[in-house]
């Protein structure tokens, strides 16, 4: 699954994902507890393909692995917490 490939790029506060030589990525600010998912983007020829979900799935699992909570403080990352219920324990 693409979503193995999600990175979390400390250095940028971002977590990346690369497809078809473009990046795809998702700010985030760190609070000692959450990560504050702040703005996603998907390359404009990317969209509508999934590709934002398989980002956001992979931060999740990174979030989930470091012990944190996320808090969506976009909108995309509010409606894939809704559609995926199996990440509602992380909410913050």
């Amino acid at each position: 699954m693409a979503a193995a490939s999600v990175r979390d790029n400390k250095a940028q506060s971002r977590f990346e994902l690369d497809v078809e030589g473009t990046l795809a990525f998702a700010n985030y600010r760190l609070t000692p507890s959450a990560v504050i998912i702040t703005h996603t983007e998907t390359p404009r020829a990317l969209r509508g393909r999934g590709i934002g979900s398989q980002l956001v799935h992979g931060a999740l699992q990174l979030i989930r692995a470091d012990g944190l909570k996320v808090i969506a403080g976009c909108s995309f990352v509010v409606d894939y917490l809704h559609k995926n219920p199996e990440f509602a324990d992380l909410a913050g």
